[in-house]
């Protein structure tokens, strides 16, 4: 294998870990709220802005990176209680709402930040052998907060009472109202883990990714390749799919262009729908 197609193989996994975890917070708004959120991506996008923001004001990203994510929860607590609360059992107007949504969190960030992408300073700089090549210190830690970020969500679903109301109420809504599990909070709180991880997601890419207020846009199809790919609703699978499809993408750049990188991803896409419809990990434990 060339240096190129390592070093691009290596960019996919990293870039897939945090996808992962932004397509994760994507996956259990579906699951619990049974929504397709379009402003994700833009939830995602608020999160490297904010990223680059507190570090900015502060000089450090490490505060950003904890900061953000829980604005970020608070952020998707008032969004869940005005905007998808009240269309919730109307599935396509949740649609046009957070396609509204979407829109706005683009024009109030180029409105304050303006439409000149930026760049984000790595907060570890350098770079160590690798397999052979010289690799970005940073990109490394990246994968490693995305990592920890996803193992600390699955214990945080299995060892928690908080997460296993969530999975109570994913299961069977109604089962969980009559144990008194309050259901609509649960909700909520849902929902705002999921934008929290879309900040999350945000700041760790920040520093490897241009920060504007069109950022979230290509990241949106992504998660939802992911999504569909994995299963509707199955979190293991959604990781799992998002890391898969990342690196696949990076291995075709190697030879073609992005473009044709993400057509292939399409493909692999439209083939799971046709031959697998409840996505390649259907029966895995959700």
């Amino acid at each position: 294998m060339s240096d190129v197609v390592l070093a691009l193989a290596i960019n996919g996994l990293v870039w897939g870990l945090i996808i992962a975890l932004i397509a994760l917070g994507l996956s259990i708004i579906f699951g619990l709220l049974d929504i397709i959120n379009v402003a994700h991506g833009d939830l995602f996008m608020v999160g490297t802005v904010g990223g680059l923001a507190v570090t900015v004001a502060t000089g450090s990203f490490w505060l950003a990176l904890v900061l953000v994510p829980v604005l970020g929860f608070v952020l998707g607590l008032v969004l869940e209680r005005v905007v998808i609360r009240p269309t919730i059992r109307q599935a396509a107007l949740t649609i046009v709402t957070t396609f509204g949504l979407s829109m706005m969190l683009q024009e109030a960030v180029r409105a304050t930040y303006g439409a000149q992408p930026r760049r984000m300073a790595p907060p570890i700089e350098g770079t160590v052998p690798l397999f052979g090549i010289d690799y970005d210190v940073y990109r490394i830690a990246a994968a490693l907060f995305a990592a920890l970020a996803l193992a600390g969500f699955f214990l945080f679903l299995q060892r928690t009472k908080l997460g296993t109301w969530i999975r109570a109420v994913r299961h069977d809504p109604e089962t969980a109202t009559a144990l008194g599990i309050p259901v609509a909070r649960i909700c909520g709180i849902t929902f705002a883990l999921g934008t929290a991880m879309a900040a999350l997601g945000g700041v760790i890419a920040a520093p490897i990714t241009t920060v504007e207020f069109r950022t979230g846009v290509d990241i949106l199809p992504f998660c939802f390749m992911a999504v569909v790919i994995g299963g509707l609703g199955n979190l293991q699978g959604t990781v799992a799919a998002a890391v898969l499809l990342a690196v696949m993408e990076g291995v075709v750049t190697s030879v073609s262009d992005p473009t044709v990188a993400r057509i292939v991803s399409l493909a692999v896409m439209s083939g799971v729908l046709l031959f697998r419809p409840h996505g390649l990990f259907a029966g895995a434990t959700r």
